[in-house]
């Protein structure tokens, strides 16, 4: 077995730059779409949580609806093949555009596809965060004679965003190792290089051994950022010890 491993070596080591590659495309797609995410994702938990149009909160649990209940493989190729290749196809104007050499390539529609998924699961969590936050502060924020959206900016979301922590961390972590999907519709991440090294050296084990340490590498540098952070935000948590 180990004779087997050294020999198959050379489809990583001369990828090695293929890999890096891969990796820097998975980081910067996720970490974009998790910024563009929660530009839907705040707006859309206060909504769920806080609005009084009922047909807006209806409007946003269905968005949120669709993108929780279905497959993120499913929404990448509906969004890619569906409206990407589509609007090439049935609108020739838009090849005439100065954003088309951008809307021709696979990663546009990628990003769309993970930013509107993220934006979906977290506003869920941003909803819960804000619904559990407790009485007394808002009572509080009333009395100082804050008006509800003064209140909702200084003490519901940064209180929210406190217990919001922990699930958010997860969310991350859950569309990082979603993200693997988005090699399906072309885009050469950790995954897309594994089965393009995988093709060419018909080596079907050290590549996507070598995409799952790259996957758990970034994980763990994720998990102990939030750690981090758990132990700066949480610190008046911890149970402290009465000296006699």
């Amino acid at each position: 077995m180990f004779s087997y491993f050294i020999e198959r070596l050379p489809s990583i080591t001369d990828n090695l730059g293929a890999f890096a590659a891969g990796a820097w495309t998975t980081i910067w797609l996720v970490g974009t779409a998790l910024l563009l995410g929660l530009l839907i994702a705040v707006p859309a938990g206060i909504v769920l949580a806080r609005s009084e149009k009922s047909w807006l909160r209806w409007l946003v649990a269905g968005y949120s609806h669709f993108f929780r209940g279905t497959p993120m493989l499913v929404q990448a190729y509906i969004i890619y093949y569906g409206v990407g290749l589509q609007l090439s196809l049935h609108f020739p104007a838009i090849q005439e555009m100065a954003v088309w050499p951008i809307l021709r390539e696979a990663w546009p529609w990628a990003l769309l596809a993970l930013m509107l998924n993220t934006g979906a699961y977290t506003s869920e969590i941003v909803r819960g965060a804000i619904e559990t936050t407790p009485q007394g502060e808002i009572e509080a924020a009333r009395a100082m004679g804050m008006s509800p959206g003064l209140a909702m900016r200084r003490i519901v979301l940064p209180s929210a965003a406190r217990r919001a922590m922990s699930a958010y961390g997860n969310e991350i972590i859950f569309l990082l190792q979603g993200s693997a999907i988005v090699s399906t519709i072309t885009i050469a991440d950790i995954t897309g290089v594994a089965r393009d090294v995988y093709a060419n050296y018909s080596e079907p084990y050290l590549p996507f051994m070598m995409a799952g340490l790259l996957y758990l590498l970034i994980t763990s540098v994720v998990v102990f950022a939030f750690r981090l952070l758990e132990k700066r935000y949480f610190r008046h948590l911890k149970t402290r010890t009465l000296s006699a």
